[in-house]
Formats: C-alpha cells, structure tokens, sequence
C-alpha cells in the first residue's frame, strides 16, 4: 500500500472498507466508522518503530514510582504512546472487540479521547454485534498510513477526502468541515509570506497561529509546513505554535490526531493537541486571554448564530468595545461577521509586535446592512480603525458544495507605513486552473502560478489591472434623509373611498361605525378641502367612533392617505407653528460619499431634479452627531468592472445570415 500516495486513490481505497458494511449498517453510519479506524491506523504506524521498546519499558518499570508517561513519550518521539500488547493485526478472531477496547485503552489519554469524540465504543459493539468487526481491523491493519510512506499534506488530503464524503452522506454541507487544500495554501502564503524576512533575521523566532474554527487542522498545519519548507534559509529554524477551537467533536478529534503527529523541535515534548479546543468560538471562547502573532478562519458560510446569540448580546452590552463585539451586531441570519470581529480581538497588541489574520469569506460581509445597521457599522469600525489591509476576490466554483464568489480579508493592527490608511482590493477571479475532474461544485483550483502571483501582486502593493488601492474612507457614504414639502389637498372621491376600503385602521372598525362614516362622506362628495381639514372634520363628528370617544390617530393617517390629493401648484402645507410639513410619500435617501459636501451634493445631483427638496436636519449618525449616518461598503464590481460594448449588428447578421446557409446546405443534402 506504500505506493497509494495519492490523496483521492488512498482515500477511495479506505472508503472501499464500506463494501464490508452494506447491509449491518445504514450508508450514513459508514463515515463514523471509517474515520476513526483512519486515525486509529494511523497513530498505531507512527507508534510501531518503537512499540517492542515501550512494551519493555512497562513490562519492566510497571512497579516504579517513576512517571513512566515521561519515559514513554520520550522513546516513542511523540507526546503520546500506547502500552497495549495488541495491534489491529494481533486482535484475534474469537474476542475481537475486548481486545480492541483494551487496546484503544492502552493509548495516553490525549490520544485516547479522539476515539471518545466518536462514541467508538458503542460503534465497536455494533460492529462486534454484526459480525464485521474482526473484517475491517484486517483490512486496516493491511494500510501503510505511516508518514514515510503517506505525507502529512497528502494524509491531511485524505482527511478532507473522507470528512467530504462522511458530509455527504449524512447530508451536510461540506463546507462546514473542510476547506479546500488550495484556498488553505493561498490563504497561509498572504498571511506569513510579508514575515519570511523577519523568521530569517530572527533565528529561532517563535509564532503563534490561531485558527477559530479549525475543523480538521488544515490552516494550523499548512501554517507550520511554511516556516518548515524554508526551513534551509535559517541557520535556527523559527516555531510555529498551533492553537484552535472547534465545534464538531468528529473534526475536532482528527484535528487532535493531527497535532499529535506534529513535534516542535525546541521542545520536543510539547504536546500541541492542548492547544485544541472544543466548543463554540463565539459563545465560549476557550483561549479568552491569549493573543496571537496570526489567525487564519474559514467560519461557515451563510450559518445562523442563534444557538449563540444569549452569550454574544450579553458579552456586546456588558463589555461593548473592551470585548470581542463591540459595534452593533449583524443579524442573526449570518455569523460570519462575528468572526472577523473574534479575530481582531486575539491579534497580539501591537505594543508587542501586533498580528495579522486572514479570513475567507462569502460576498455578503462586503455589502450587506444599510447604513447604521450591524453589517455597516462592523465595516465601519474595521476601516475606521484601519485595519483591513486587503482583500481579495477568489474565483467562483473552487469550493466543494457552493459556486459563490469568496474573499479573503487580510487584517493587521500594527500595519506598516506604506499602507497605513490604505486598503487594497484584488481581484483574482480570473486566476484559476480547471480542475480534470469535478469534486461537487469544485471545478477548479487556485494552482502554484496563481498563488505566487496573487501573492506577489498583494506584496507588490502598486495599482494595476488586478490590484486597486483606496483610502479606507473611500468605502464610506452618509445615508442622508431627503424630504419634499406636503402638496395635497383633500378629495372626497369614490377613488378615495375605495382606498380607504384597504387601510388597516379602517378594517379595525366596528361595521357600524364603518357605516356611520361611510353615511358622512357620502354627504362630502365631490368637495374638495384644504389638507388640515379632513383632521378637524374626523374629531368633529367623533360620534360616529360609537364606542371610542377620540378618533385616533391612526384613523385620521388612513382618511388623509385615502383621500389626500397631490398638487404640485399648492403651497405647502405647514403645521401649527408655521414649519412645513414634509410628504411621507416622496421622502427618498441619498447615500452622499464621505468627504463630499452635502449642500454642493444636494445642488448638483438632487435639486436640478426636485427643486424644493431638502435635507432632514435631525436625521444624524449616533456616534459622530452629523447629519445623514454613515455607512460603508465594498463593492468590488463598481471597481474592477469593465464595460464591454455590444457588437456590432452588422457583425451579427452576417453570422446568423452564415449559419442559415449551413442550416440550408444540411437541409439540401438530406431531401436530395
């Protein structure tokens, strides 16, 4: 099996085990079981050079007082070991599954509680049950998952490759597990390509990387793999540290698995699957004091935050901007905004040497929320505090279960002088390689070239074609409230009545108050009045409210509505103190970009249009007290879209006019 290196072929010779399963078990029980004998071979390769030694070590050192944890992890080169006398090969046919239980037993507790994240036992017992058990522990035992003979890179492939199909099967969105290999490399390159200098001018330097929403480990490991790949350039090899948290038991426990196989070489002993948490980020986070040199998140697209929401209100009114949330909240429909704000909140202070992060997102966070809703004014506490560096636009179709367009968003609080105030936007849509074969909606991969040209543009931080360069303010606008002066008479008209037929406070009347008042317009008919006096008429002949003594206000709202005239030659109408009263039916809004002056905006884009518009002076922004609230968005279309004009008619009636003449040459020759 040494020569299955490849993650699809070894994955899909893994997943040829279910063959065993038809028929005991359900399809969708396949991934609980195929997952865990993965790790399970997988740990039990890694711990072989240096089973015979540990089995020695205890057989001899069973009685000592000595922690023989210590010795074990030691000779195994590992924080974790195994001291059972049994492996997948030795379990015996007749007691399969106590032999196997006392194995997995037998594992270092940090090891042991992967299975427990699985229920293994009782997937165990079911197996034992069905008669398979003895079966699928021979084919395991027959795979050479050691990392000699299968990378880590290429087992984290697989890893994805059978969480993928595990998600499938019980029909969950993939998304939610795995991100894809690509996105992750591209992903870590922008986050720790701009420090390759510093880990060379600092032997030995010691990083910490955070992944919120870890899932499998991908981000963690694909992180240390690019300190280690230019690990030749230093003459003391730099340290990433990994730590996480995830939600999912099932992905947090092969992230577990991961982590173990991992070593740094400083401390060689150190075990990082600590590191890994469970549970969920937002509403309990299980690092609240640590900072980090970087992050990196890929929070689910699109998912709710409800079962989380207690705990974040709570944190956002009691904490405000001293916690993780403190603009206003997006809507609970979406939580990936939360994240960038988590995110922001773990980068290490910049008064000991700040962070950076990197978060793949969809194109909502972009846009969505009108100005002083939660979406805008999360952007607008990103870009004010200017700590977005640059964002980039991915190609569509590079996920395994969504087309949409993604982004990664690059954040830093301690952003060098070139770019301080500065955000650049990429749009790397076109840089792609398509895939020879679809995996769900994945057609295509952001290859090597692309990578390095992605990153290279974002390094290179120049405008170009691809690469745009804007002031965080550029983003920003004023939602200012237009008003137009009240120009209505009133009509008592058959029209009216019919309109007033539809009106809420209508429909709320008793029938014989309806009836009342239906008997004293009908005595109006055709007369037309000034605006003020279908109010005073209403309060007038209240009898007709029969069991109300006052009509309410509500009332008199639908009477002007159904019954109110527009005139554009009426002065307007003013209220008791002379001020006038503005028409609720032509108020509009301006979103007015930040820096341009109102007036001079009004004069040239809105009064040339309407002349007697003006701009509601107590409609202001909560925090700065100026008129109009500020919003902000980024949309890329408007930057990056080029228009291409339609061709040529001419153009087109020549084709169409050639491909009728094939059409009648294929016609000819088949009638003759």
């Amino acid at each position: 099996m040494n020569t299955q290196t490849t993650n699809t072929s070894l994955a899909d010779f893994i997943w040829k085990n279910a063959d065993d399963l038809w028929g005991n078990f359900k399809h969708v029980d396949f991934g609980k079981i195929i997952l865990p004998f993965t790790l399970l071979r997988r740990l039990e390769c890694v711990l072989e050079p240096t089973r015979d030694q540990v089995r020695e070590t205890v057989k001899n050192m069973k009685d000592s007082p000595i922690d023989l944890g210590v010795i074990l992890r030691t000779q195994t080169g590992y924080p974790f070991y195994n001291t059972s006398n049994y492996d997948l090969r030795s379990l015996g046919a007749t007691r399969t599954r106590q032999n196997l239980e006392d194995y997995i037993a037998s594992f270092s507790d940090n090891a042991r509680v992967i299975f427990e994240q699985f229920d293994f036992a009782n997937t165990l017992a079911r197996m034992d049950k069905a008669g398979v058990l003895y079966k699928i522990c021979q084919n395991f035992a027959a795979i050479d998952l050691h990392p000699d003979a299968v990378p880590e890179r290429v087992m984290s492939n697989v890893y994805e490759h059978l969480i993928r199909r595990f998600g499938a099967e019980v029909n969950e969105a993939a998304e939610d597990f795995m991100t894809p290999r690509d996105v992750v490399h591209l992903a870590i390159e922008l986050l720790l390509d701009p420090d390759d200098q510093m880990f060379i001018d600092n032997p030995g330097l010691i990083r910490t990387l955070y992944d919120p929403t870890c899932g499998t480990g991908g981000f963690l490991s694909d992180g240390m793999e690019h300190v280690n790949a230019l690990r030749d350039r230093y003459s003391i090899a730099p340290v990433i540290v990994p730590y996480g948290q995830e939600l999912e038991p099932e992905t947090h426990a092969v992230c577990l698995a991961s982590m173990l196989l991992k070593t740094v070489e400083s401390d060689p002993g150190r075990d990082l699957s600590k590191n890994i948490k469970l549970g969920s980020t937002l509403s309990d986070d299980k690092l609240t004091s640590d900072k980090f040199h970087y992050c990196v998140s890929n929070p689910p697209f699109g998912k709710k935050w409800e079962q989380d929401q207690t705990a974040v209100v709570r944190e956002h009114q009691e904490k405000g901007f001293e916690g993780r949330f403190g603009p206003k909240l997006p809507r609970v429909s979406d939580g990936s905004m939360l994240f960038l704000l988590h995110l922001l909140s773990k980068l290490e202070t910049p008064e000991r040497g700040g962070g950076r992060a990197a978060i793949v997102l969809s194109g909502s966070p972009l846009f969505n929320g009108n100005a002083g809703q939660g979406e805008s004014e999360i952007r607008r506490y990103l870009l004010e505090e200017d700590v977005v560096e640059a964002i980039i636009a991915l190609p569509t179709e590079i996920f395994f279960r969504t087309g949409i367009g993604t982004y990664i968003w690059l954040l830093s609080n301690k952003k060098p002088a070139h770019r301080k105030g500065k955000v650049q936007l990429i749009d790397a849509t076109a840089m792609y390689e398509p895939m020879r074969k679809s995996e769900g909606n994945k057609r295509r991969r952001v290859g090597d070239d692309q990578i390095r040209q992605i990153v290279q543009m974002y390094s290179d931080f120049s405008p170009t074609r691809e690469s745009r360069l804007f002031d965080s303010r550029d983003f920003g606008y004023r939602r200012v409230k237009v008003l137009r002066p009240l120009r209505k008479k009133i009509v008592i008209s058959q029209e009216g009545l019919e309109a007033l037929e539809s009106e809420k406070a209508w429909e709320r009347l008793t029938t014989d108050s309806r009836a009342l008042w239906l008997k004293l317009l009908d005595r109006e008919m055709g007369a037309t009045h000034d605006w003020h006096w279908m109010a005073t008429w209403l309060r007038k002949n209240s009898g007709a409210m029969i069991s109300q003594r006052t009509v309410p206000a509500a009332l008199i709202k639908a009477f002007q509505k159904a019954f109110g005239v527009h005139d554009p030659e009426l002065d307007p109408v003013r209220d008791k103190s002379g001020a006038v009263i503005p028409d609720d039916d032509l108020t509009d809004f301006e979103n007015i970009p930040l820096g341009t002056d109102i007036r001079d905006y009004m004069a040239q884009e809105v009064l040339p249009h309407a002349h007697d518009a003006y701009v509601d002076e107590t409609f202001r922004d909560e925090y700065d007290g100026q008129v109009g609230i500020v919003g902000y968005e980024i949309n890329f279309n408007r930057y990056f879209y080029e228009y291409q004009p339609p061709r040529d008619l001419e153009e087109i009636d020549a084709e169409l006019k050639a491909v009728e003449a094939e059409i009648a040459a294929v016609l000819a020759e088949v009638t003759e």
